[in-house]
């Protein structure tokens, strides 16, 4: 069975080298981000034929702390504040990372928010004070910082965070392998690396 792992950085490049794995029964494993609404839909409907590991992140370490936060979100006052913050090195091109925005839309759905409508991206100047219902993103970029990412849950007197750092890119090619063995066996049909982890 051929395993296609992707993970080009053009979102529009893993369509046009899909087909040949249509043909010929295989599988895709998929940590590309930045997909616009229209391609999320061809990658769902594209699992209907074929079985795909999509996630931003391929780390055993952020699957977990995905899974945490979405607890710690039910679990915590709905009145704490939600800050995410990362950090990468300086030759990344996008902001905020695919991880960040992957915390985001994990804790917005945790409080029955949309994304879209509650994120706010970097904050300058007269604020104001700020809104509840929102989810701030904070970015940073220099040096060789692999992968740093914080979600922050801010109430009166305290504050919890989860953090993941990553110190080797290899964690990301070894969860890349990890889904790749987990997705050969399965039948057509979307999967994250919860789905591989049996989270």
């Amino acid at each position: 069975c051929a395993v296609l792992i992707d993970f080009t950085r053009s979102p529009r490049l893993p369509m046009i080298t899909w087909p040949p794995v249509y043909s010929t029964g295989g599988v895709v494993v998929i940590g590309t981000t930045g997909f616009s609404a229209a391609e999320k839909a061809q990658i769902q409907e594209a699992s209907q034929e074929i079985p795909i590991v999509c996630a931003p992140n391929m780390s055993v370490g952020v699957t977990v702390a995905l899974a945490l936060l979405e607890r710690a979100t039910q679990w915590l006052p709905a009145d704490y504040d939600l800050e995410i913050t990362e950090a990468h090195h300086r030759h990344k091109v996008d902001a905020p990372s695919g991880t960040a925005l992957r915390m985001g839309e994990v804790v917005a759905k945790a409080r029955g928010w949309n994304l879209p409508e509650v994120a706010v991206y970097g904050r300058q100047g007269t604020t104001g004070p700020r809104p509840s219902r929102t989810i701030g993103f904070a970015t940073v970029r220099g040096g060789d910082v692999v992968g740093d990412h914080t979600v922050s849950f801010m109430g009166e007197g305290e504050r919890l965070e989860i953090t993941h750092r990553a110190s080797n890119r290899a964690t990301f090619a070894q969860g890349a392998v990890r889904a790749a063995r987990f997705v050969v066996d399965q039948p057509a049909g979307f999967y994250d690396m919860r789905s591989v982890l049996g989270l």
